[in-house]
C-alpha cells in the first residue's frame, strides 16, 4: 500500500479500525488506492454514519422522549 494512502487512514481512527476488520481492503488498496473513496463510503456504511442512519437516530431519540414525556403526564396524572 502507497505510504500516502495509509496515513490518510491511519489519521482517521474510524477508518483504520475498518481496515483492520476487513483486511481485504489491504490488497485492494495497494492494487488501487483510488479506491480509498469507495472504502470511505463503505466504512460509514458499516458504522452507521450515513445521513439516513442519522436522521434514523434522530427520530428514535425523539419518539423515545415522547414516550418518556407521556409517561411523565400519566404518573403526575395518577398522583392528583
Amino acid at each position: 500500500m502507497r505510504k500516502d494512502v495509509y496515513e490518510y487512514i491511519v489519521v482517521k481512527p474510524k477508518l483504520h479500525q475498518f481496515l483492520r476488520e476487513h483486511p481485504s481492503w489491504y490488497r485492494r488498496l495497494a492494487r488501487r488506492p483510488m479506491d480509498i473513496k469507495e472504502m470511505e463510503k463503505e466504512a460509514r456504511q458499516y458504522y452507521k454514519q450515513t445521513m439516513p442512519h442519522k436522521v434514523q437516530n434522530v427520530v428514535q431519540t425523539i419518539e423515545m422522549a415522547k414516550m418518556m414525556m407521556a409517561m411523565m403526564k400519566l404518573m403526575n396524572d395518577t398522583h392528583n
